[in-house]
């Protein structure tokens, strides 16, 4: 794998991450001041973040080598596609539940960072 390659898509992936913790949080202020309609598209706008990451990251993924650029778009596409079927079934219970696993508890990693920590392993192995 080429880790300049790797690490590039790792920055994405980071930067990724961060702006879902920022659209999260904006949708937190929304509930807290009473905003459901404002909550809802906070949602809307992580799942199609997520949604679109594949594609987003391809140019990234494509750069890698064989084996390691086919695992890679594999996750991301999981990723893509889980806020995908969100956003088609319109369900804001999803939407808050993209990247988190069910025995999720404050302070412990989503999927996209626990993905984010393998590759940097991958990077540094």
């Amino acid at each position: 794998m080429s880790d300049n390659a790797l690490s590039e898509l790792i920055t994405y992936l980071e930067h990724v991450n961060a702006d879902v913790k920022r659209i999260e949080a904006e949708g937190e202020v929304a509930l807290a001041e009473g905003g459901q309609t404002a909550f809802q598209g906070c949602l809307e706008k992580k799942a199609k973040l997520l949604a679109g990451l594949a594609e987003n990251a391809w140019v990234l993924v494509e750069r890698l080598r064989g084996d390691d650029a086919e695992g890679v778009a594999r996750r991301l596409e999981q990723f893509s596609m889980s806020a995908s079927t969100a956003l088609r079934i319109g369900s804001v219970f999803f939407m808050t539940a993209l990247l988190y696993p069910e025995d999720y508890k404050p302070g412990d990693l989503n999927d996209l960072e626990a993905y984010i920590e393998e590759l940097r392993v991958r990077a540094d192995g």
